[in-house]
């Protein structure tokens, strides 16, 4: 597992919780940044866990987030077919 990280790959925010733990010690842990609310495990690719190779579309400054209207709701399931 790669050493947590302490800046936000989406926002590079540096307020960065800890979330969960992997249920084997030391295999991944669930981190989320404080600001953007975005969630990563650290056994994620360095994509989405490191701010220098997360992909600059989709990364977000303080402004993107305070324009933000609303957070998308998850859709109702589908019904059975």
């Amino acid at each position: 597992m790669s050493a947590p990280t302490t800046l936000c790959p989406r926002c590079a925010h540096e307020e960065v919780e800890h979330v969960h733990a992997s249920p084997v010690p030391g295999v991944w842990d669930v981190l989320q940044c404080a600001r953007c609310l975005y969630m990563w495990r650290t056994s994620e690719p360095a994509r989405r866990t490191e701010r220098d190779a997360y992909p600059e579309s989709f990364r977000m400054t303080p402004e993107d987030i305070a324009a933000a209207t609303e957070v998308p709701t998850v859709p109702p399931l589908r019904p059975a077919s």
